[in-house]
């Protein structure tokens, strides 16, 4: 009876010194941002400055962005002074043949945008840096760019804010 106590009282003494000891913590939206220091991100709107554009991707891309560090972090969207600071603007929106058929035509086309980030952290600025983000997207040429275009920007908009939020925030 003495030796299960003994047991017993040891392994409660261990499970206690591993609760104290050990710290994890685990963020399921892969932010790491240490908040007693970053309370405040200040995202510019991005203007275009590609040859070739489509009205509603400004807004498109700009209202994600926004959204992304809304909803994933606990950060205050400031106007001006933030803490972090993210910038730039879309330098790239092209299409290109991807494939071509049996008989000489494109099958495949492919979608692309790129945008220039400029991202400022001004409690460490050794993370800082300026860099510029891709997303490709490939519709079939049967289909009309027009007929695909909204999803397709939409889709490279929210691949593009997710490669911007872990260059960011997530430290990946």
């Amino acid at each position: 009876m003495e030796w299960t106590n003994k047991i017993r009282n040891t392994l409660c003494l261990v499970a206690l010194m591993l609760l104290t000891a050990c710290s994890v913590s685990y963020k399921f939206n892969g932010a790491s941002i240490d908040y007693n220091k970053t309370k405040t991100i200040q995202i510019a709107d991005f203007p275009i400055r590609s040859s070739y554009v489509w009205g509603p991707m400004g807004p498109l891309f700009n209202n994600e962005l926004k959204d992304k560090f809304a909803n994933h972090t606990r950060l205050i969207q400031v106007r001006r002074n933030g803490d972090l600071k993210i910038e730039g603007e879309i330098t790239q929106y092209q299409q290109r043949n991807k494939s071509v058929s049996a008989e000489g035509y494109s099958a495949q086309t492919e979608l692309s945008m790129t945008v220039n980030v400029r991202f400022t952290n001004n409690a460490r600025h050794e993370e800082d840096f300026e860099r510029q983000f891709t997303a490709t997207a490939t519709y079939e040429t049967t289909q009309s760019l027009t007929a695909v275009q909204d999803e397709l920007v939409t889709q490279m908009t929210k691949d593009i804010c997710d490669q911007i939020f872990n260059a960011t925030v997530a430290n990946w």
